[in-house]
């Protein structure tokens, strides 16, 4: 076998998961300054990973392209310049063509795998729990006694925001599939909705909001003046709100985040977030995942399942 080639799944469209390839010929990749090659023993699959096989992610690779961008794994040489983390580490984080053997991640956005858990059981922890963290503290603000409107409650983020939000004290309405509301519910949701049923909300003073076909929805339940919504996807497509409506009909606060764009722009915040996923980590609050697991073969039926809104929880991939 080359040492200097890997199997992994590359993207030849932008017509959808069906055109994953598993090819067995793929360089391995190089680090650049301020990244590290990982031999991956686990990706995570994301809602983001469909949005690129459709060519709808903002920024997203063109194809052919190797895909996937959540990995956790085996640090086993550093770019120029990169001295953390260590060789031999075990880490999760982004990077680019995760859905492979290597991967090149960013060493600044990792996190260690914690002492005791899987490489599986830590993906997740950089996209899906700092994500919903950062949406709930340093941008949503939630306060104990608040009401928290979490959508797509059953997914990845969703259900890390449920947990989160009861563990600061707040009430939870979630929205998700008729499928899905007892899973929603074990994680401590108060109330549990269809999708469809999302105007019978009354006024929330914080929305968690990834959907798109919602968001309108979104911007009436938030509580006029204080009520904030804070967006960080668009898994059913995109969605406007005009600065007319937001002075004469939403006088919400409307917040934008994207978790890989949050550590590189404000990498201070981020850190304070990796700190506190730390502490919940002690608290027992953070315990480690339970993912579906699935060899890399199985890809394109995984994305097409994901985007089918058929999965449960954190899908993995194992090369």
């Amino acid at each position: 076998m080359n040492p200097n080639t890997m199997r992994a799944l590359r993207q030849t469209s932008t017509a959808g998961p069906r055109d994953l390839r598993l090819v067995d010929d793929v360089p391995v990749p190089t680090p650049g300054p301020g990244e590290v090659l990982v031999r991956v023993t686990a990706a995570g699959v994301n809602f983001a990973d469909v949005m690129q096989t459709r060519g709808t992610y903002g920024g997203g690779p063109r194809p052919p392209y190797t895909a996937g961008f959540e990995a956790a794994g085996e640090v086993v040489a550093p770019g120029p310049g990169t001295t953390a983390p260590a060789v031999g580490a075990h880490v999760v984080g982004t990077g680019s063509g995760a859905f492979a053997e290597y991967a090149v991640l960013e060493a600044g956005s990792t996190m260690p795998v914690p002492e005791g858990w899987a490489d599986e059981q830590a993906l997740g922890l950089v996209l899906n729990w700092a994500t919903a963290l950062a949406a709930l503290r340093p941008l949503g603000r939630v306060a104990a006694g608040e009401t928290v409107l979490v959508r797509a409650a059953a997914g990845g983020v969703g259900q890390a925001a449920v947990r989160l939000a009861k563990h600061y004290g707040a009430t939870v309405v979630a929205t998700a599939s008729p499928g899905k509301h007892e899973v929603v519910r074990a994680l401590g949701a108060d109330r549990v909705l269809d999708y469809g049923d999302c105007d019978a909300v009354g006024p929330v003073d914080l929305v968690l909001e990834s959907v798109g076909a919602s968001f309108a929805a979104s911007l009436r339940a938030a509580r006029p003046v204080t009520g904030r919504v804070v967006v960080y996807g668009e898994a059913g497509g995109e969605a406007a709100v005009t600065n007319r409506q937001l002075v004469f009909e939403h006088q919400v606060h409307v917040i934008g985040l994207h978790v890989g764009v949050l550590a590189r722009e404000a990498p201070e915040v981020f850190a304070g977030l990796v700190d506190e996923l730390a502490a919940l980590r002690g608290a027992g609050v953070l315990t480690p995942g339970r993912p579906v697991v699935h060899g890399l073969a199985d890809g394109p039926r995984v994305l097409a399942a994901l985007e089918a809104r058929a999965t449960v929880g954190k899908q993995v991939l194992k090369p």
